[in-house]
């Protein structure tokens, strides 16, 4: 009779197993919480980090076309030069 009340009673191993899978999950579900605050934290970064590449390959696109505007002999010359040193380095 003694050990039919016993194994109708959890034992103190199942109790705490038992708690610490709800202590567990509860952690499980913190993290998936956190990574997905990540995610969007480095989505927001690189889409911001796209934004300002693109803005400064515009404005260097732009001073680019001013000087050559400003200045076309010296371009034209800068260009072959620059041409020739690699037209010479090709050729090693």
């Amino acid at each position: 009779m003694v050990e039919k009340k016993f194994a109708a009673v959890p034992n103190e191993a199942e109790v705490e197993a038992s708690a610490a899978k709800v202590d567990l999950d509860a952690q499980i579900a913190e993290l998936r919480a956190e990574i997905a605050r990540l995610t969007e934290s480095v989505s927001a970064i690189g889409t911001s980090a796209k934004a300002v590449a693109v803005s400064e390959v515009e404005v260097l696109t732009e001073r680019l076309r001013d000087r050559i505007r400003e200045e076309p002999v010296s371009t034209l010359l800068a260009i072959a030069g620059v041409s020739f040193v690699i037209g010479l380095l090709a050729r090693r």
